[in-house]
């Protein structure tokens, strides 16, 4: 509960960064909790990774066994305007397909919503070392640029010639000298997925295991994080997590999207829903 890894969380009221912990809706400003220097990173101190969630159904033992969770968020949580009804069902199906559905609806004012998955994968299996050699594929031609502070700057710059070019298949660590020799330890920026709709955003295999992961998703961005602030974290089974030990892949809405108009927007009205659908698929 305590942890800032946001170990396989569901991440919300708004996931990613809030510049300086501010924005302004509606001609109101509304002032956030910062927990990321200045800014309010992944919803604040208390986000949805940290409440507790009610099983609202589950079914078990068939083809297609799936859990749905519930939680209110309410007004004033963490400094976001309006209450929030939240719902994601995780459910399994043939042949080895996980699928992440969230849908929120607003009620009372308006509010930014941005919901993420924050999974962390390594396909040669977890405590097993770096995945700076597994392949990744990027379904993304552009990026948002940041600052020092990881803020987006209003950018959209092309991959093109830079080490964030993974739109053919390229090791991780193929490229991640380019970022150090900058000081940057590793990657953390959004991609703007091309297309639109349910459509491909990553692909990820591991040459060792010969495992495959497809994620395809419905949003706007995902965010690549290659576990840069990982270091002696204890998972399961006693294993240690170190540096680049395992990546991410969060679709989601553009970072500080409700302070860059021109971003797409994440305000959803009283009464209207947000939705978010990803598939992870799995071949071996």
């Amino acid at each position: 509960m305590n942890g800032t890894a946001y170990f396989g969380g569901l991440i919300g009221r708004v996931a990613n960064r809030i510049a300086n912990a501010r924005f302004t809706l509606d001609g109101k400003a509304y002032r956030l909790v910062p927990n990321d220097g200045n800014n309010t990173l992944h919803g604040g101190y208390r986000g949805f990774d940290k409440v507790i969630w009610t099983v609202e159904q589950h079914v078990a033992g068939s083809g297609s066994p799936f859990i749905t969770f519930y939680y209110h968020s309410f007004d004033g949580e963490q400094g976001f305007p309006g209450d929030v009804d939240v719902h994601v069902t995780y459910q399994l199906s043939s042949p080895h397909v996980l699928s992440v559905r969230m849908n929120a609806t607003a009620w009372g004012k308006a509010t930014p919503v941005n919901l993420a998955h924050h999974a962390y994968w390594n396909l040669d299996g977890h405590g097993s070392g770096s995945v700076l050699g597994e392949e990744v594929r990027l379904f993304a031609s552009r990026y948002t640029p940041v600052d020092a502070a990881l803020i987006p700057t209003g950018r959209l710059a092309p991959v093109a010639g830079t080490p964030y070019d993974f739109r053919t298949p390229a090791a991780v660590g193929s490229r991640i000298g380019g970022l150090l020799s900058r000081g940057v330890n590793g990657y953390d920026i959004n991609y703007v997925v091309d297309g639109g709709g349910l459509r491909p955003v990553a692909v990820v295999r591991d040459g060792a295991s010969g495992r495959v992961m497809e994620l395809w998703a419905d949003q706007p961005g995902v965010q690549f994080y290659t576990a840069n602030g990982l270091s002696g974290v204890r998972g399961k089974g006693g294993k240690v997590y170190g540096h680049y030990g395992a990546l991410c892949l969060e679709t989601q809405g553009f970072p500080d999207a409700v302070n860059r108009p021109s971003f797409p927007s994440q305000i959803v009205r009283p009464g209207k829903v947000y939705r978010h659908d990803m598939v992870f698929k799995f071949s071996f």
